[in-house]
């Protein structure tokens, strides 16, 4: 068991993305910060990802975090958001594979059923189940919920490390290329 480790957890969007960084000390989980970015401003879709990346590398260069978790893409009916939303999921992958951080991805129903026990929770049940579990005082709390959506996903991380992993974490490019040769080559 490690004894100390930063989890950084990413909730990927365009318009807006939520973080949230915990820290565990002797398998205790604490909060050290949450967050969200908002990109709405920006009309330029490219421009939106240039933000994610900067700002993903920017938490990891102040956090300094030893693992990412990152909620994966739900299926959708809209192909558009669906791809915008995997774009946004890959930049900030790419910014964790920039600085050699493994990572761990989640569905939204697994990281939902590991903090509350119901894969149709909703997100206020899993921004109250976190606020106690880390005893996140009240004025602390944001209301956008995409910050305890990126939390969740550290959370839910977290919750997993204890358990054999079944999530491939990628450490490079190459990495992620070996692990992943027939999704890229049934693409080409």
């Amino acid at each position: 068991m490690i004894k100390e480790k930063i989890i950084l957890g990413v909730d990927p969007g365009t318009a807006i993305m939520g973080y949230g960084l915990i820290k565990i000390i002797d398998n205790k989980p604490f909060l050290l910060a949450m967050g969200i970015l908002e990109l709405n401003k920006l009309d330029d879709h490219y421009l939106r990802l240039r933000r994610i990346f900067e700002r993903i590398s920017g938490l990891i260069d102040e956090f300094l975090p030893d693992e990412l978790a990152i909620e994966a893409p739900f299926y959708g009916k809209n192909v558009q958001s669906m791809l915008k939303l995997g774009r946004a999921q890959g930049v900030a992958m790419a910014a964790a594979l920039s600085r050699d951080l493994p990572i761990y991805e989640y569905a939204p129903l697994k990281i939902k059923m590991a903090i509350t026990g119901n894969g149709r929770a909703s997100k206020e049940q899993v921004a109250d189940l976190l606020q106690r579990f880390l005893k996140i005082p009240q004025e602390n709390m944001l209301p956008q919920l995409d910050a305890t959506d990126g939390l969740a996903a550290a959370f839910c991380h977290f919750l997993q490390s204890n358990r054999p992993h079944t999530e491939a974490p990628y450490v490079s490019w190459k990495d992620f290329i070996n692990k992943n040769e027939k999704r890229i080559k049934s693409n080409k």
